[in-house]
């Protein structure tokens, strides 16, 4: 359908799809890191912030302190993220 001044809606439409579609393709390529308590752990993720990586430091694991690493797990993949979303 062309509207006046010869623009095709259904043409502009299928161009926008593909530059979408390219978008999630790059989002896909991008890789960010984080880490959190100095390095016990590091993560690593995805522009469509999907994880890709998780490390811990096997010293974290002895000293028991399970919510101490929960913690360092929730803020190294909130910082990757945030991370994500800059990139």
């Amino acid at each position: 359908m062309k509207i006046p001044g010869g623009f095709d809606i259904q043409e502009m439409m299928k161009q926008a799809q593909q530059m979408q579609e390219e978008m999630q393709r790059e989002m896909g390529r991008v890789r960010v890191e984080a880490s959190a308590g100095g390095g016990v752990v590091h993560v690593a993720m995805n522009g469509a912030k999907e994880l890709t990586e998780l490390r811990i430091d096997p010293e974290a694991v002895k000293s028991g302190d399970v919510e101490m690493l929960q913690d360092l797990i929730i803020a190294a993949i909130n910082e990757a993220a945030r991370k994500a979303d800059e990139a």
